[in-house]
């Protein structure tokens, strides 16, 4: 028996390096994987889960392991059911958000919702702002939706409820937004419904007001593993240290050089902090990478190390030199399009690579276009990570919200998106009259449909177009759970004539329209078989749409060229990798390159992209980039001069630019931008400026000396901005 175990464990433990190997077989008490790029983190999660099912004899029910796509987490299942398969018991790897709407299902009526509640998108939450802003006195041109949508989920992230909103609000839109903060919190509710955010602030409530549903999951789960750790926000910091306060066997995987999303609340502080958090921990740093070639790790490593917040590591592979990271030096970024997709040829011809080994990374969505032209003008397949999902089609999300509406007729936003698709001749006016009613009686939406007859003001036609459609509704909500999903979507939509209707128009959008309803209809299908006796498969099936990610649409078996926004890329890798608009104002952008916390996100943005590339790094840049309209060149990014010079080899053999205010300089055939910005000291306030991107301004404020000098400018067009003058390209008016 004993040679039994020690030789499934040798299986399992088979292929580790040294560190990797203590990390797994440390299950112990709680410990800390810092995990380099490519180094095989996910590697060491799975063998850690394996181990713990096979060596240790842990009931695999009793293992949480969480992560954040659901790519990762069908990734992290397969790779564990390789090393022990059978796995008895339920293996339980999830994405955060999917684990505690899970939770939350079976735990909803505690908090005061219904176990078929809805999980509204960004979307469906800006309908909602915009249905409380109406009757508002501010407009959406002062207070847009998108911001007041981001500002609400930044409180959220920080666990501040509307009452603490308005405590700390410091201006007018503040106080906007907490008005509507309170109010989108009530409607949500009264439509039985959550956001993004609330799927993780609605199980820190329930931990709260029921200790003892606290107390169940800490005893359920005797470890807990989580992947990406860096990625991980305050509310899930709190949760994980709940779930796993009693056992305290919480092993969390990450890299503090890949935190990339504090623009959406992640916190860098839950890694750099991890040893102060849990004093006993065990720390493991993956320092070997599998991945690259030594001279792309030698330009990452000389990247991240002029970050000061990070945990000490260095990078090193055993693969060989390989070829030096090349500068793509371009005069326009039409030019730059143009020379990246004759890398790509040259690529494809000279080492009989696919189009799929390629992969364009940029910092912000706008700089695909021009690459797009170019790739299309040469016939060269390629598909975008972050373009308009299959989910976030109309005819799609019309089909979805009828299904929301039958699973959760209290959804207000789902119902009147539909109520009137096709065509019924519900218009705005007798929306508005059923609106009132509801309002009078204290009811809600849906239930106002159901009692039209009593709104006298709405004629009997358009009364009885109301009755068939919430009639509609309530038979299949009726029928939710006595037949399948498929059968139900499948049946509602040929009642709603949408195939057929498409089809009579029989335009090649129509045409697609209807193609796109029936791949839907196959999906729900093949879910509705795949999850067969597991309850209501139409709600989860919702719950699971709602959850996908971008990189769970990106198909990486097609032979194309992938498109995709430096954020998106990681957790990927490429034979060939190019990042496009290596400049000021892109990376680092504008934005985020005063702050020196946001500078630091940049460059590790910058590191991530990087690490993307197996064999071959292309970094490229232009001098003048349409931007806005105008004509821009912000100079090479600051980022450039990081890396050794013997490390890059500039593609273009010379460069010829005389401009005012700029420079260049040759060292070792590498261009080194020189801005020759006007003297610290003249610049005082009341002096008139022009900066490249932001045009004209007044000088405010001056302080700091020689490169750190910063300003204050007001500009015309885009407010007040804190410019440091070494990187600004200030021409004095």
């Amino acid at each position: 028996m004993i040679d039994r175990q020690k030789r499934e464990a040798h299986n399992i433990l088979r292929g580790l390096n040294t560190v990797q190997k203590q990390a797994v077989e440390c299950t112990d008490g709680p410990s800390l994987v810092l995990a380099g790029a490519g180094s095989g983190k996910t590697r060491v999660l799975t063998h850690k889960v394996a181990y713990l099912i096979d060596r240790k004899k842990i009931p695999s029910s009793r293992i949480l392991s969480l992560t954040f796509t659901n790519k990762a987490a069908r990734e992290m299942r397969e790779r564990i059911l390789q090393l022990v398969n059978p796995c008895y018991g339920e293996l339980w790897c999830s994405t955060f958000h999917s684990f505690f709407a899970r939770i939350l299902r079976m735990e909803a009526e505690k908090l005061g919702y219904t176990q078929n509640f809805t999980i509204y998108d960004t979307d469906d939450q800006a309908a909602l702002i915009k249905k409380i802003q109406n009757g508002m006195t501010m407009t959406i041109e002062q207070c847009p939706i998108n911001a007041i949508r981001s500002r609400i989920s930044h409180l959220k992230n920080h666990l501040k409820l509307p009452e603490h909103a308005k405590e700390s609000a410091v201006d007018y839109f503040d106080e906007h937004v907490a008005m509507i903060y309170q109010e989108y919190q009530d409607n949500l509710k009264a439509a039985n419904a959550m956001d993004f955010d609330d799927l993780l602030l609605k199980p820190i409530e329930l931990f709260h007001l029921f200790p003892e549903s606290l107390a169940y999951y800490q005893k359920r789960w005797h470890y807990v593993l989580v992947d990406e750790y860096q990625d991980t926000n305050h509310p899930q910091y709190l949760l994980l240290k709940s779930l796993s306060e009693k056992h305290r066997n919480l092993t969390v995987v990450g890299d503090d050089d890949q935190s990339i999303y504090r623009w959406r609340g992640a916190s860098l502080r839950n890694i750099l902090e991890f040893e102060k958090d849990f004093k006993d921990c065990k720390t493991f740093r993956l320092e070997q990478n599998y991945r690259s070639t030594k001279n792309i790790l030698h330009v990452a490593n000389s990247i991240v190390m002029h970050n000061s917040s990070r945990m000490e590591k260095q990078l090193w592979t055993k693969n060989d030199d390989g070829e030096l990271v090349s500068l793509l030096w371009n005069s326009t970024g039409e030019e730059e399009s143009s020379r990246i997709i004759y890398k790509i040829k040259d690529e494809f011809q000279r080492n009989k690579r696919n189009f799929s080994d390629f992969a364009i990374l940029y910092r912000t969505n706008a700089q695909s276009r021009a690459i797009e032209d170019e790739l299309r003008l040469n016939g060269i397949a390629y598909v975008i990570v972050g373009g308009i999902r299959f989910y976030e089609r109309k005819e799609i999300k019309d089909i979805l919200a009828y299904l929301r509406a039958v699973v959760n007729p209290l959804d207000e936003i789902s119902v009147r998106r539909v109520i009137n698709f096709p065509a019924r001749g519900i218009g705005n006016v007798t929306l508005k009259k059923i609106e009132d009613f509801c309002s009078q009686h204290s009811i809600s939406f849906f239930e106002g449909l159901t009692r039209v007859a009593e709104i006298d003001s709405i004629a009997e036609p358009t009364m009885q177009k109301i009755r068939n459609f919430s009639d509609m509704i309530l038979k299949y909500n009726s029928v939710q759970h006595t037949i399948s999903a498929a059968e139900l979507a499948a049946t509602l939509v040929e009642e709603l004539g949408i195939l057929v209707k498409y089809k009579e128009e029989g335009s090649e959008e129509a045409l697609e329209r209807r193609d796109n309803i029936g791949e839907l209809l196959t999906q729900i299908r093949q879910f509705s078989n795949e999850n067969e006796g597991n309850g209501n498969s139409l709600a989860h099936f919702l719950e699971e749409v709602s959850l996908i990610t971008d990189i769970d649409n990106w198909d990486n078996d097609s032979n194309a060229v992938t498109l995709m926004t430096l954020h998106s890329a990681k957790g990927l890798e490429f034979p060939v990798v190019f990042i496009a608009g290596i400049e000021e104002g892109l990376l680092p952008l504008s934005r985020n390159s005063n702050n020196l916390e946001d500078l630091e996100e940049e460059r590790r943005l910058f590191y991530v992209g990087i690490t993307r590339a197996r064999e071959k790094l292309y970094l490229s840049l232009a001098e003048r980039r349409i931007r806005y309209g105008d004509s821009s060149f912000g100079g090479p990014s600051r980022f450039l001069h990081e890396i050794k010079h013997d490390l890059l080899e500039l593609d273009r053999t010379q460069v010829s630019v005389s401009r005012s205010q700029r420079s260049y300089s040759y060292d070792d055939n590498l261009p080194v931008y020189e801005k020759k910005a006007p003297a610290a000291k003249k610049l005082k306030p009341g002096i008139i400026v022009r900066h490249p991107r932001f045009g004209k301004g007044v000088v405010r404020r001056v302080e700091g000396t020689g490169k750190e000098t910063k300003a204050d400018i007001l500009f015309e067009d885009v407010g007040e901005k804190k410019i440091v003058i070494k990187y600004a390209n200030l021409e004095i008016l």
